[in-house]
């Protein structure tokens, strides 16, 4: 194999591509580009290349399934020290026990029903669990996220739990038809800062929120341009690379 057709190589390529757009966004914005992660994305990869994109320099790994995180974790044990696992998707509670020692950060807290569970399991483990409370910013009832109406009581029962921390707002762009992709996404990520930026003032409980996670490979410039601290990127990286 040529080393222009080199697996590796390629993804250290799309690598540093991703990461030159997210410095460029963060100059435009006038942001400093050590403020924002990239959250690497495996869910449609193998263990195999989930390795190749860390040893690339990817240490924030994503995963949408508890499932997927708990076999990469396993094949990566090697690495254990080195990585930092995200789960970005659901998780539903009779998944909790596996899943909460392996993640760096859950990017997915959607119910005053987590926030009691994780409470219950974290303190059965001895552990505190970093969360990031997601937001159904489409308003509808179809997708995953909290609401906004019902923000402040999550947030609330959130922020007693001694086992739970949140650490901000996740949320997922969702384009109207007939509108543009780029200006729709942007809207909506303007608003999930607007709404962390409110419920910081209005939550008397409520301190920090710092993290805002959203953006991803088709609309993470635009997120980064609205003062995402966290990019969730997939296909960017896996661009030309097989399995």
């Amino acid at each position: 194999m040529a080393a222009a057709d080199d697996p590796a190589d390629r993804c250290r390529q799309n690598l540093a591509q991703v990461r030159d757009r997210m410095a460029e966004a963060c100059r435009v914005a006038g942001r400093n580009p050590g403020d924002v992660r990239l959250i690497g994305v495996t869910k449609y990869v193998s263990a195999d290349s989930t390795r190749m994109l860390l040893e690339a320099g990817c240490p924030d790994l994503g995963e949408s399934r508890p499932q997927a995180l708990w076999a990469k974790a396993a094949a990566l044990a090697d690495h254990e020290a080195a990585v930092r696992w995200h789960l970005i998707g659901h998780l539903q509670r009779n998944k909790l026990r596996r899943t909460l020692p392996l993640v760096s950060l859950l990017h997915s807290l959607d119910s005053l029903r987590l926030v009691d569970a994780i409470e219950a399991e974290a303190a059965e483990a001895g552990i505190v669990c970093e969360t990031l409370v997601e937001v159904n910013l489409a308003g509808d009832p179809g997708r995953t996220g909290i609401m906004e109406g019902d923000l402040a009581a999550v947030l609330e029962a959130a922020s007693r739990s001694p086992h739970l921390r949140v650490l901000g707002l996740m949320g997922m762009a969702a384009v109207p038809d007939g509108e543009s992709g780029g200006a729709a996404a942007r809207r909506q990520f303007a608003r999930l800062r607007e709404l962390r930026d409110t419920l910081v003032g209005r939550v008397p409980t409520v301190t920090g929120l710092h993290e805002l996670s959203m953006g991803m490979s088709g609309d993470f410039v635009e997120a980064i341009l609205e003062g995402s601290t966290l990019v969730r990127v997939g296909s960017a990286l896996w661009e030309g690379i097989e399995g």
